[in-house]
């Protein structure tokens, strides 16, 4: 029976996580020394006791939430937790994947997300842009409306996180994601609202942060990962390394499949799924994909102690 780690994105963090682990666990701690001796500040301290505003900034959210990924994985191995089969990441958790798999030093692993952040942010002017979220309508008919919208306008919108089934992301300029949101409820959206993002993540708009972000991973020595890491845009395991560096580029400014790659896990005969890293995002939606499945969100000390006696049986 394979098993797969997953690795969250952007959202997943809350001020004191992890802190019920720092006993038990002294991979967590030495995780977030290296990270912050690469990155010249104390995440630690800074994820313990926020401010939430502070954390939630995209250039301090990636580092975090890629170090507390690592961490978690690491603090899972030492504790004799079954070997992944597979892993795979939600945008940001790609890199986390990568770099839990030694295909990604940490400390360049750290700096190079939080370059990402920084670029990810300036390259769209405040409020030219928007992202929201459309519930209840199947993927083709808000794919033809954005389209539709683009089409009209000349403006960017696109789908962007295919999150679950009945549960798609769409991004670009503010002023189409605005004429599609009537539209969309017209067709048939249970709901479709804007999200209070701060730049829109995977559209074509990104590509200025995509070109910057080339410069910074070519100074970069990336490895063959470990373990085979399931990427965003080929939704496949890369082993080639120029393969593996083109991918995570265009993952900029490209889709999140997720629910196409946990719909893979079937055929790679994975059966059981944890999440590395606060909170349940990926399980909840994998949950929803993959109904057949268990997944275990190891996101506090107990959770994380349950799931090693119920994976290792």
């Amino acid at each position: 029976m394979a098993f797969a780690a997953l690795f969250p994105g952007q959202g997943s963090q809350t001020v004191g996580m992890l802190a019920d682990f720092e006993d038990n666990y002294p991979e967590i701690r030495a995780t977030f020394t290296e990270a912050s001796d690469a990155l010249g500040y104390d995440l630690w301290t800074l994820c313990q006791d926020g401010p939430a505003e502070q954390l939630s900034l995209t250039e301090i959210t990636q580092p975090l939430l890629l170090t507390a990924g690592v961490a978690l994985y690491r603090a899972w191995t030492a504790a004799g937790g079954a070997s992944a089969s597979f892993m795979t990441g939600h945008s940001l958790g790609e890199y986390t994947a990568l770099t839990a798999a030694g295909s990604l030093p940490l400390a360049d692993a750290v700096r190079l997300v939080r370059s990402r952040g920084q670029f990810m942010q300036e390259a769209v002017p405040k409020g030219v842009s928007a992202m929201a979220a459309v519930i209840g309508l199947d993927d083709a008919t808000i794919e033809s409306v954005c389209a539709e919208v683009a089409s009209e306008t000349g403006l960017v919108i696109e789908a962007v996180n295919y999150n679950a089934p009945g549960q798609l992301v769409i991004a670009g300029h503010a002023e189409a994601i605005d004429a599609s949101l009537p539209r969309l409820k017209e067709v048939g959206a249970k709901r479709a609202l804007p999200l209070p993002v701060s730049a829109p993540f995977h559209c074509a708009l990104m590509k200025p942060a995509a070109e910057r972000l080339q410069e910074e991973l070519n100074a970069i020595a990336v490895q063959a990962p470990l373990i085979p890491v399931i990427q965003n845009v080929s939704i496949a395991p890369e082993t080639d390394v120029q393969v593996i560096r083109e991918q995570l580029i265009a993952q900029t400014f490209s889709p999140v499949r997720w629910m196409q790659t946990v719909r893979g896990f079937t055929e790679l005969g994975v059966q059981v799924a944890a999440e590395f890293g606060p909170g349940a995002v990926l399980c909840g939606l994998a949950k929803r994909i993959q109904a057949d499945a268990q997944h275990f969100p190891l996101g506090t000390h107990e959770l994380f102690s349950q799931a090693l006696q119920e994976i290792n049986g």
